[in-house]
């Protein structure tokens, strides 16, 4: 049977499966082996773009008599291999506990957000403001409060955008499988005063907290250093083989959630290039405590 965890991974999971018996089913001509997508969903009830969309875990395959379709064509007879499918397939069309928030979400965010929390590791990079896994409530609210005019938005928007943000943190909270993280924070979001003085006093005792758990890692790129900043936040996610590692970037009104190797690479390289000049980890509970005391004698 499946190992339970969240209906996103498992869309993910069987998308990749899919690709590799329709890139190794054989062909009709018995010419070799490998089936074209347009090939793959001849005479189905749904066309290469679907198929290409759930190969890529974009979107799911709400028909299990599709999915049946499509092991036959692809040569899968094995009942254990079939009933294993089914059974991933049926975890994939679960509701994730973000689906009544999907019409606050920007496009792809629902998609992010339910793989961070089935990540193993997930390595970040946030420039801006402290990371939303390590948000207090207070710096949280102070953040959707203070566009909430100029954005034009709802106090229930607001609200519920909060309640999103707290939930995503029970993957580094949970006592079961808690996702391990390495956050590179820019110092300039660090001492970014946001909600006021004592919402970053309490910001800071909550950044430090985790900062200490062993599944953790918190890093400061200084601002006073001519270093290396990539311009996007991102972060990458990996998971357990054979599942490919994703990287979430922030776009303009969106996420980008991506597998392809060229952006895997590219991204991997950005985090390694700040991780290299970024203080030492051990050096992030100092650094906020003058932190805090700089609030004090504010």
């Amino acid at each position: 049977m499946a190992t339970k965890t969240g209906p996103t991974i498992r869309r993910m999971q069987l998308g990749q499966e899919l690709r590799r018996l329709r890139q190794n089913a054989p062909r009709e001509d018995g010419d070799g082996h490998g089936l074209t997508l347009a090939q793959a969903v001849k005479g189905l009830g749904f066309t290469e773009s679907k198929l290409y969309r759930v190969e890529n875990g974009l979107t799911g395959l709400p028909k299990v008599q599709d999915l049946k379709e499509l092991l036959d064509r692809y040569g899968l007879t094995n009942p254990e291999d079939v009933e294993f499918l089914l059974e991933v397939h049926k975890n994939s069309l679960q509701r994730g506990w973000w689906s009544p928030y999907r019409s606050l979400m920007p496009s792809g965010f629902g998609m992010s957000v339910g793989l961070e929390g089935d990540a193993k590791i997930l390595r970040v990079y946030q420039p801006d403001v402290i990371f939303g896994l390590f948000q207090t409530e207070a710096y949280a609210r102070a953040q959707f409060e203070v566009a909430k005019p100029v954005d034009e938005r709802t106090t229930e928007f607001v609200e519920r955008n909060i309640e999103i943000r707290m939930r995503r943190q029970e993957a580094i909270t949970r006592s079961d499988r808690p996702v391990e993280v390495h956050a590179i924070l820019d110092e300039a979001a660090v001492r970014r005063v946001v909600g006021g003085y004592d919402a970053m006093r309490e910001q800071y005792e909550r950044l430090a907290g985790l900062a200490a758990l062993d599944h953790v890692t918190v890093q400061i790129l200084p601002m006073s250093q001519p270093v290396y900043r990539a311009r996007d936040n991102f972060i990458l996610m990996e998971f357990e083989p054979p599942l490919p590692k994703v990287v979430s970037v922030d776009v303009q009104d969106g996420v980008s959630v991506a597998d392809k190797d060229t952006e895997i690479w590219k991204y991997s390289r950005r985090f390694d290039a700040m991780r290299a000049e970024a203080a030492p980890a051990r050096e992030t509970p100092g650094f906020l405590h003058r932190l805090a005391q700089d609030l004090e004698q504010s």
